[in-house]
């Protein structure tokens, strides 16, 4: 479902703001950001598309932040969710929460589905070590270009 036009409107200025002040740094910010956009959807939450986009930007702040067990709980509330499951960044971020904490074995199926979504280039602006571990649990491709 969607929410109302004017809704939809600010909540994605919010979440643009966020996104905006994650890669400034100012993480608590973001989070304020995203959790107030997150307070301003309608119940059933997880029946409206923009939830996956706010609850992608809160579980961001969390992977920055290092919060790694908070951040693969909010992925895994986003994964059921409307447009949910269907999200490579979500998949990347969840894999890569699970290679922080040490669950190799649902990193890879995470990373793997984040690979099959978006190709390479999803991992393009992330730290090497994740594709790194991935190409170590996926057989080369036939035409041996990742």
């Amino acid at each position: 479902m969607d929410v109302p036009n004017d809704l939809a409107i600010k909540i994605k200025e919010m979440c643009d703001e966020g996104d905006v002040l994650i890669k400034m740094g100012e993480l608590q910010d973001a989070f304020n950001n995203f959790s107030e956009a997150f307070a301003l959807v309608p119940e059933p939450k997880a029946y409206y598309e923009v939830t996956v986009s706010i609850l992608a930007g809160l579980a961001d702040v969390y992977f920055h932040a290092k919060s790694f067990a908070q951040g693969r709980e909010v992925l895994s509330d986003a994964m059921h969710c409307v447009g949910g499951i269907t999200s490579p960044f979500l998949h990347l971020r969840l894999g890569q929460c699970q290679l922080e904490l040490g669950n190799e074995m649902h990193a890879a199926d995470e990373l793997a589905r984040a690979y099959m979504g978006a190709g390479r280039k999803i991992f393009d602006r992330e730290d090497p070590k994740y594709f790194e571990f991935l190409q170590t649990k996926l057989e080369k491709p036939v035409n041996g270009e990742w």
